[in-house]
């Protein structure tokens, strides 16, 4: 069997910041889908004696990578209850990214969902189950979580919700699900990635989510976090593009307040940072176009704006912005259409 799915990676616009347990989010989150930032991952499976080991072979971009392996056979080990025909499989794996690493951009979100998306496709075929498009998509969910947290949100089109909230039905610590009720224009929306440094952070998100456990503000940021996930819904059934602004800049600017009161603090934010975050600002106010940013655990910054807009916006990017970008760097992405399986 040969599989082949295309992923995308999402920029949270709630933050899930701090998790308990086996990848479950201390807060729910919601996020946009991005189209042109995307794993493409071959899952190539062979049935064989049943030994209970895995026999693995993987490349990302054409090339053996150790280090990945080690991390794949990790995870494979740990998925075994949900697909306990692994251990009678040899599986070769090839993955490779449309963006560059340390970009701003989430490559495990992409990378482990297109896998988990893969490795259901194996189930379905072999066992006949997820035969539903539904339940395929949820334990596709449930298989990326357990990968990289923030990667269960790729699997859907435009805006995906993972985590309990009270106000939210159907919500999940487990899985994400779709968040179908977006008005239309934020399904047109931008994500230009203003690349402010292209190096490696100095603070990894994984050691980032382990010290929001002795964080004194901890408890009060997911009740925040909490409420955000609602207002933002809200805003964005009701076009209301201000609103969904405000909230998704005040998210961003939390999620590095944490880090800097976290013990021990740190700073991923750079002065070329603050200074597009001063400039968007100030063409926002000046112009009163629905120009907004958010930002993920490191310095560069994801200008969001509907389409209607575009032009006005490249241009504000090619005269103002990009000369506070490393080599002048922008990645362009947009709002996308989820996970799809090429073979």
């Amino acid at each position: 069997m040969n599989f082949t799915w295309r992923s995308p990676s999402n920029i949270a616009l709630v933050k899930y910041w701090g998790k308990h347990g086996n990848q479950l989010p201390n807060n729910s989150s919601i996020s946009f889908t991005l189209s042109q930032a995307f794993s493409e991952t071959t899952v190539m499976h062979e049935s064989k004696n049943e030994n209970g080991k895995i026999d693995l072979e993987f490349y990302f971009e054409g090339v053996k990578n150790e280090n990945f392996q080690k991390r794949i056979e990790k995870f494979l080990g740990a998925i075994v209850p949900h697909f306990p025909f692994l251990t009678s499989s040899f599986l070769k794996i090839e993955s490779s990214n449309s963006f560059p690493h340390s970009t701003g951009i989430a490559s495990s979100a992409s990378a482990m969902s297109a896998l988990a998306l893969g490795l259901c496709s194996i189930e379905k075929q072999l066992l006949g189950t997820l035969a539903n498009n539904d339940d395929f998509l949820k334990k596709a969910s449930i298989i990326s979580r357990l990968g990289s947290g923030s990667a269960c949100r790729s699997v859907y089109p435009h805006l995906a919700i993972w985590g309990e909230n009270k106000g939210v039905a159907l919500s999940s610590n487990e899985f994400a699900i779709p968040f179908l009720e977006a008005d239309e224009i934020f399904k047109t929306f931008h994500d230009s990635i203003l690349i402010v440094s292209s190096d490696e952070k100095t603070v990894s998100s994984t050691a980032g989510h382990e010290l929001m456990h002795t964080n004194i503000f901890a408890d009060i940021r997911y009740q925040q976090a909490n409420q955000n996930t609602i207002k933002i819904m809200d805003a964005m059934r009701a076009g209301d593009l201000a609103t969904f602004g405000l909230i998704a800049e005040e998210e961003a600017l939390t999620l590095h307040a944490l880090m800097m009161t976290s013990n021990p603090s740190y700073v991923l934010l750079q002065p070329n940072s603050l200074k597009l975050i001063e400039l968007i600002r100030t063409y926002r106010n000046d112009t009163k176009q629905p120009v907004y940013f958010t930002i993920d655990a490191g310095p560069n910054i994801h200008l969001l704006y509907p389409h209607e807009i575009e032009s006005d916006v490249q241009n504000l990017i090619k005269s103002e912005l990009s000369k506070y970008c490393e080599n002048a760097k922008v990645i362009e992405d947009k709002v996308g259409l989820g996970a799809t399986q090429i073979v």
